[in-house]
């Protein structure tokens, strides 16, 4: 029994003494120490320089003015100028609608009546009174009679200013069955046609003028401190900001030149936004080869703002979330400095003071990184490409 076992044990025993031997006969592991590892960075070099600052906002082109064709008299519609239709184009002065006028003939005709008979009334009021007053003068009729006739001569008198009025009022009338474009336009809408009856104070036709244009830009409060705008005066037509407009028309991207001509001058205290009105002049005769600037296209604007000298541009992956940013020294030491914020505007930060003219600023984000922390520039970009 006992040799039954024996021959395994011997075995183990022996595997066992032969793996002490051989880890205590074995060569030594020689510990070093870890290698220091300096991470490899992008910088920018810093450039100060004069920049001009611009907002960017949207709107959609609508009319400077706008208004309603209304009949000012009653009648039908004996005729429609071929430009009263949708997108239909009128001057200044022309005839877009006329209304019958027989009827106000007549009436301008028997006013002009009226008118004759009244005069005849004074004449003959005049020549009475006339007549009293000298026989007053001669005790040959009595004071009464001498007031009956200046009584008549009154009310001849406002006879003939009634006589008058009911004259121009005929004519203005007669006049009214012509409506006349009031300035160069275009037809929004109309609801007319030939034969139709038109009420007195109906509209029949929706019109915007085309001498100008204009877009309503709403600004952050916190912009207009980048533009030349003041809140407190009217924009004077010589020292207008720019604006250049943009929009894709007919298959290609367009361009447009406009100008502020004044703020709304209130703040919306829910957005925190004030609008701005930019004007083109001509929208439908644009210069050159440029597109009409149309009614109800929505439109990208650039206002172009003020210059501001010393400032450094910078990505917005050179901030850091304490408000600093990672200067490299040229012995390659990050060192982590304040800096005065001028402006953020999407991916591009505008600096005016913290770092000098020069200076590499640290474009990579590092995991760890500590004040004084050793790097190795990898490459530098030229801030005028930024």
């Amino acid at each position: 029994m006992l040799k039954r076992y024996f021959g395994p044990v011997v075995v183990v025993a022996t595997g066992v003494v032969l793996a002490v031997a051989i880890v205590a006969t074995g060569p030594e592991v020689e510990v070093q120490p870890a290698a220091d590892r300096v991470p490899i960075v992008e910088t920018l070099r810093a450039r100060s320089e004069t920049v001009r600052m611009s907002v960017t906002a949207h709107g959609v082109v609508a009319p400077k003015t706008e208004s309603n064709l209304v009949a000012e008299v009653s009648g039908s519609v004996v005729s429609v100028a071929p430009a009263m239709v949708s997108g239909g184009f009128f001057r200044k002065g022309d005839v877009l609608l006329e209304i019958e006028r027989l009827d106000y003939d007549v009436a301008l005709e028997r006013a002009r009546a009226n008118l004759a008979s009244a005069q005849s009334e004074l004449d003959n009021a005049e020549k009475a009174y006339e007549r009293r007053r000298e026989l007053t003068e001669s005790d040959s009729i009595s004071q009464s009679q001498h007031d009956d006739a200046l009584n008549r001569l009154a009310l001849a008198r406002a006879s003939l200013r009634a006589a008058v009025a009911l004259v121009s009022r005929a004519e203005r009338d007669l006049e009214r069955t012509r409506l006349v474009a009031p300035y160069d336009g275009r037809v929004r809408s109309e609801r007319v046609d030939p034969g139709q009856f038109v009420n007195r104070g109906e509209a029949v036709a929706a019109l915007y003028s085309i001498d100008f244009a204009e877009v309503r830009l709403p600004v952050r409060d916190e912009d207009l401190a980048f533009l030349p705008l003041s809140m407190s005066r009217a924009v004077e037509d010589t020292d207008a900001t720019p604006v250049v407009l943009r929009a894709p028309f007919a298959g290609r991207d367009r361009t447009w030149h406009a100008k502020i001509v004044r703020t709304e001058g209130e703040l919306d205290p829910q957005t925190r936004m004030v609008n701005l009105i930019a004007q083109v002049e001509a929208p439908y005769d644009q210069p050159g080869d440029a597109p009409p600037l149309t009614v109800g296209l929505f439109v990208e604007a650039e206002i172009v703002g003020s210059e501001f000298e010393g400032v450094v541009v910078v990505p917005r992956s050179a901030m850091m979330d304490s408000g600093r940013v990672g200067v490299v020294t040229p012995d390659n030491r990050l060192e982590f400095r304040p800096v005065d914020v001028l402006r953020r505007t999407g991916d591009t930060i505008y600096l005016s003071g913290g770092v000098r003219d020069g200076e590499s600023i640290c474009l990579s984000e590092l995991p760890v990184a500590m004040e004084g922390q050793r790097v190795e520039p990898a490459s530098t970009v030229d801030e005028s490409a930024t």
